[in-house]
């Protein structure tokens, strides 16, 4: 049993997506679980300025929570930040590859020859650009076809630049043929740029065409967390799983968050989350989310954004999981309607 010193503060960090950490922030059930046991939770996005919130990509703050987006986490452990993966949802936010205003391109077997925007930000880890180099590769395998099918166009994006801005700047320009985009601001975004969509990979049948940033979403902790403090963060994850049974009963209120979580108006919620999206908040480590997140490791190897293969089964560990859900299960259910 360990006997290290509590420590005085736990910090989570989310991607502004749906989350289960993101939801139990909401209700405010972090801050409630460990008062008691005098422990501050801090969200790093809403923190002081002199926090590291850079450690939301690097991952190297010892008591932090991350559930976010894979290519980060996965680069963190790939230079050696001892992280462990304690979790992973699947959730549909819909993936496009949008065409300019009266294109008649349609379908992945059209993206065939054509340019395909690929942004490049100055910051450590260009999951942007990440992300449309796998969104492509996705849709076009699932015609069997790769990127050597299209030609790849580089477009320089400021890092404080609007999501998509960049690459939808190009599309109007006319420098680029087509542009992946994915979540709630996307929605809006294309609707500003009167931009259509040619490929919906949420409706690609196979999931491996699906494969990305998010889709799946690890929940990650550090190791020295783990080791020194394991029942904190079984209790973590109980809270986690208390806001994902609670949220399955809330798609009204799950909406609501997530406009705040995404900065996104009722319109782009509802065109980048589908109905049932509150019923996906429930993080587990099957075999077949491990697979799939083994898919996105090769990918992301092969295209250079990993300095070292990640095993991704070995990186794995489900006890904290299995734990809180014991622990989850003998505390009382949620109030649907708390306050």
């Amino acid at each position: 049993m360990t006997h290290a010193v509590l420590p005085r503060t736990l910090w989570f960090t989310r991607c502004p997506v749906p989350t289960a950490t993101g939801i139990a922030a909401d209700r405010q059930w972090l801050t409630e679980e460990f008062a008691p046991d005098g422990i501050t939770v801090r969200s790093l996005q809403d923190a002081a300025p002199d926090a590291d919130r850079a450690a939301h990509f690097t991952h190297a703050l010892p008591g932090l929570f991350r559930e976010g987006g894979n290519v980060p986490a996965l680069w963190a452990r790939s230079r050696g930040e001892r992280t462990r993966l304690i979790g992973l949802t699947w959730i549909e936010e819909r993936q496009t590859v949008l065409v300019g205003p009266g294109s008649a391109i349609q379908g992945a077997e059209a993206l065939r020859g054509l340019r395909l925007a690929v942004p490049a930000h100055d910051i450590a880890i260009d999951f942007w650009r990440a992300m449309a180099l796998r969104g492509f590769e996705g849709a076009l395998a699932s015609v069997g076809l790769t990127l050597d099918d299209a030609v790849l166009v580089d477009v320089p994006a400021a890092e404080r630049e609007v999501q998509w801005g960049a690459e939808l700047a190009a599309l109007r320009r006319g420098d680029v043929d087509a542009v992946y985009v994915k979540g709630a601001l996307a929605v809006e975004a294309a609707q500003r740029a009167g931009a259509e969509v040619a490929v919906e990979l949420d409706d690609l049948p196979d999931r491996r065409h699906r494969i990305n940033n998010g889709t799946p979403r690890p929940i990650t902790v550090h190791q020295q967390l783990l080791e020194d403090h394991p029942g904190l963060v079984d209790r973590f994850l109980a809270v986690l799983l208390r806001a994902a049974d609670w949220a399955a009963g809330q798609p009204g209120e799950v909406a609501r968050i997530l406009g705040a979580e995404t900065g996104a108006g009722a319109d782009g919620v509802a065109g980048a989350y589908r109905p049932g999206t509150h019923l996906a908040l429930h993080p587990d480590l099957s075999p077949e989310r491990l697979a799939l997140l083994a898919g996105q490791e090769a990918g992301l190897r092969a295209h250079g954004f990993l300095a070292e293969p990640v095993d991704v089964t070995a990186w794995a560990d489900p006890e904290p999981l299995r734990r809180a859900t014991a622990l989850a299960a003998s505390r009382p259910a949620a109030p649907l309607f708390a306050p």
